[in-house]
């Protein structure tokens, strides 16, 4: 298993052609992470992110890139990213580095993704979900799980995801959706 963040993201599969390569893609994904926990929302505000800490970025990295990856870079690889390798590694990181403590409170909340809606005239629509296992105490997301709407559903999700995490003696809070009696 591999101990820092940066080692587990570069278990990820690079998925684009060898030639045109100007960013290592950990370093991409590694940026999305920090951008992200730094509540950049957008690919502009990643690119932004990048401007920013460029110099302790690059002089705590060893980087010998005269910049980070614009916002169009940001666009292209998330695009195409295999999202469950991404939360596979960055869980397996998150759940070797991050105990968690009796009586610990851990939030779980589904979203939809915004632009993701198919067959909006419908009365079933179809979207794409993620649910997150969120730490309050260490601020930290321990798990997150995509899902499309049609296939599956966030209680199903989150069943499996708890039982997969192994979590014992914390207190869960979870919105009504989770309060159903027949499920």
């Amino acid at each position: 298993m591999a101990a820092n963040l940066i080692q587990s993201l570069q278990e990820i599969r690079d998925f684009r052609a060898s030639q045109g390569k100007r960013y290592p893609l950990w370093l991409i994904l590694l940026l999305v992470v920090m951008g992200t926990i730094s509540g950049c929302k957008g690919y502009q505000a990643l690119e932004d992110f990048g401007v920013r800490h460029y110099q302790a970025v690059s002089e705590k990295l060893g980087l010998t890139v005269t910049r980070l990856p614009s916002d169009t870079t940001f666009r292209r690889i998330l695009q195409k990213l295999d999202f469950q390798a991404l939360a596979q590694q960055f869980e397996q990181w998150a759940n070797s580095t991050f105990d968690t403590e009796p009586g610990e409170w851990i939030a779980i909340d589904g979203k939809s993704i915004k632009g993701t809606v198919t067959e909006p005239g419908t009365a079933y629509q179809n979207f794409i979900g993620l649910v997150s296992v969120y730490s309050s105490r260490q601020g930290v997301v321990l798990a997150s799980q995509q899902f499309e709407s049609k296939k599956s559903g966030e209680l199903k999700v989150v069943q499996t995801m708890l039982e997969a995490l192994h979590l014992k003696e914390v207190v869960f809070t979870m919105d009504t959706l989770h309060c159903q009696k027949n499920y």
